[in-house]
């Protein structure tokens, strides 16, 4: 008896999946559109509770408080909070991901501790700027247009205070948009190195 070997077609090569086959990205790429809508998700939730606290909070009860107390500490603040950001994407398994989110909630929360000092100066020295009365979406506003360096000129600093404070966010205007976007960029570097690295030690340990 003998058997006959048929040799499979091209047409049937082609039909069938390959190791090389695009198939497998497709969900992976998926995946990753997920993660980044799930992390934008979050900032957006973390920057609308920034907002309400900036809104319910007593900032009025703080006028008495000197300016540069208050700016220092706020300061304070956004340093923690911009250190656990890059923390969380040193140790993440998806470092990119992590400083998409930690970027877009560090920024709302940088203009929004402008935003509480110029309000604050406002209520304890009235005369800081040209307008005689300086509500909290006035200050976000202003906050929000020397970050942009659009400069409309409707709202300006008139004391020798408040124009310390804004020179001082036009200068950190520049740090966080070239140190700290590379920060996270060298972050995303050495947590993907790091998976790497970890990655042959659990197989060896499997």
């Amino acid at each position: 008896m003998t058997v006959r070997w048929h040799r499979p077609s091209s047409a049937a090569k082609a039909s069938s999946p390959g190791p090389d086959d695009g198939g497998g990205q497709r969900p992976l790429a998926s995946i990753q559109r997920r993660l980044v809508t799930v992390a934008l998700l979050r900032a957006l939730a973390t920057t609308i509770l920034l907002v309400t606290l900036y809104y319910v909070l007593p900032l009025r009860a703080m006028s008495g408080v000197p300016a540069a107390v208050v700016f220092t500490v706020g300061l304070l603040v956004l340093l923690a909070a911009a250190g656990w950001q890059v923390r969380t994407v040193l140790l993440s398994p998806n470092p990119a991901v992590r400083a998409i989110e930690g970027v877009a909630a560090t920024a709302p929360l940088f203009l929004l501790l402008f935003a509480a000092t110029y309000y604050i100066l406002a209520q304890s020295h009235p005369g800081s700027f040209n307008v005689q009365r300086l509500d909290r979406t006035d200050a976000l506003y202003f906050a929000v247009t020397v970050f942009t360096t659009v400069g409309f000129g409707d709202i300006t600093a008139t004391s020798q205070t408040s124009r310390i404070v804004v020179t001082l966010q036009m200068i950190l205007d520049l740090i966080v948009l070239g140190l700290g976007v590379r920060v996270f960029l060298g972050a995303v570097r050495l947590g993907r190195d790091r998976n790497a690295a970890s990655r042959p030690t659990r197989r060896n340990d499997d």
